[in-house]
């Protein structure tokens, strides 16, 4: 991901080193360690390769954020759920395992800025030089 990128309106900007820690509790609040390693979680039952890392925050210029780990190439991703096996980019790994993570913390914490927050992302993803495999992977 290059530092600012506009993908239909919708800017996506790396999130430079001094601003990291504000991140997590702007975006996920009073929730913000459960929701970290809800997608730390989910990244590691959609990649079998996948064994800890950095991971690069994002915002989004409509309000929402994701999570992308910092390893290299591609990523081998299967969902279990719906069948869906192949590979994508940190980046886009990164989306699909934030749009679980949102999910499941919209369900358990019944708290609707998750729910909010995932509405955002699936709005970026439409735009994203890999829609095709992200919406294989949460579909």
């Amino acid at each position: 991901m290059n530092e600012t990128t506009e993908t239909h309106g919708i800017v996506a900007t790396l999130v430079p080193e001094d601003r990291r820690l504000e991140i997590l509790p702007r975006y996920f609040g009073q929730h913000m360690i459960r929701a970290e390693v809800a997608v730390y979680a989910a990244m590691s039952s959609l990649c079998e390769t996948y064994h800890g890392g950095f991971w690069d925050y994002v915002e989004l210029s409509n309000d929402a954020f994701y999570m992308a780990p910092r390893l290299g190439g591609p990523l081998p991703i299967t969902c279990d759920g719906n069948g869906y096996d192949g590979e994508m980019s940190c980046d886009a790994a990164g989306i699909v395992a934030t749009l679980f993570a949102l999910n499941a913390m919209a369900w358990t914490t019944e708290d609707a800025k998750f729910t909010d927050l995932y509405h955002r992302l699936f709005a970026f993803v439409p735009s994203h030089p890999e829609a095709r495999e992200i919406f294989a992977a949460i579909d």
